[in-house]
């Protein structure tokens, strides 16, 4: 069953990553650690299924929850997943299947079960407890870079901190590249302050307005985000926040995101 969770494709781009674990006593060693790919195993477990960690079957995963959550906080802390999404989308660019000259940008909020960082009262669930994922995507729906915040922050205030996380993406000859040419975003976005920054970038906005009537027609383009939000809350440990650690559910997002992305890379193999 790990085989399954960790395909040999995710495994061979996500194993030069891990740090190395410390070396073994001589006297009393203890018992032998859990192979990195099932406890990777263990993760994509609770990511897909939604479970908690305590509820991972051992005889099924092959280790413990507790194990797997162990191996995500120190991955997380060692800064894994971002490296991982970043090497995709490299090879995506590589392979022609990366298109980052249209890209789009949206959040959806969530319920938060446990307080912690990046809760807020959510404005459209009666000011309960939530959270917010914020996702760029390029042409295709590809997401390039995702966040967390608070359920009651303001989507525009994630718009120059996404388009900054945007990493160097190589594949090509020449310069990385980490900039759209052209940003479709809906009605929350439209402050002329940031079009004013993002034409300074180098990036036309094409953000509708507020007050006119729906047909704008940036809704041909701007759709592949919401398709991206729906591949995001198909692992079910993204529909609700139960992690209190933001870190650890923000390494749960970018770990779905590069599954996104390899899922992409299958198509030119």
């Amino acid at each position: 069953m790990s085989i399954d969770l960790v395909s040999d494709n995710l495994w061979e781009r996500i194993a030069p990553l891990l740090p190395e674990r410390p070396p073994r006593r001589h006297r009393h060693p203890g018992r032998l650690p859990v192979p990195d790919r099932v406890a990777l195993a263990g993760i994509v477990y609770v990511l897909r299924k939604g479970v908690a960690w305590c509820d991972v079957p051992v005889q099924v995963v092959g280790c413990s929850g507790v194990t797997a959550w162990r191996r995500l906080r120190d991955w997380t802390e060692a800064g894994v997943w971002p490296r991982l999404h970043e090497a995709l989308l490299a090879e995506l660019r590589a392979t022609g299947l990366l298109d980052m000259d249209d890209a789009a940008i949206d959040g959806s909020h969530i319920r938060a079960l446990k307080r912690g960082a990046h809760v807020g009262p959510s404005p459209v669930d009666r000011g309960r407890p939530g959270s917010k994922h914020h996702v760029i995507v390029d042409h295709h729906g590809t997401p390039l870079a995702v966040s967390l915040t608070g359920g009651n922050r303001h989507d525009i205030t994630q718009l120059i901190p996404l388009l900054d996380a945007i990493p160097r993406i190589r594949g090509v000859r020449g310069r990385p590249r980490n900039r759209p040419k052209r940003l479709f975003a809906d009605r929350g976005y439209d402050y002329d302050k940031y079009r004013h920054l993002l034409r300074k970038r180098g990036i036309r906005p094409l953000i509708a307005r507020r007050g006119v009537a729906h047909g704008s027609g940036l809704g041909r383009t701007r759709w592949v985000v919401e398709r991206t939000f729906a591949w995001l809350h198909q692992f079910k440990r993204l529909r609700v926040r139960y992690e209190q650690r933001a870190d650890l559910h923000q390494g749960l997002l970018e770990l779905a995101c590069s599954i996104i992305c390899l899922r992409r890379l299958r198509t030119s193999f």
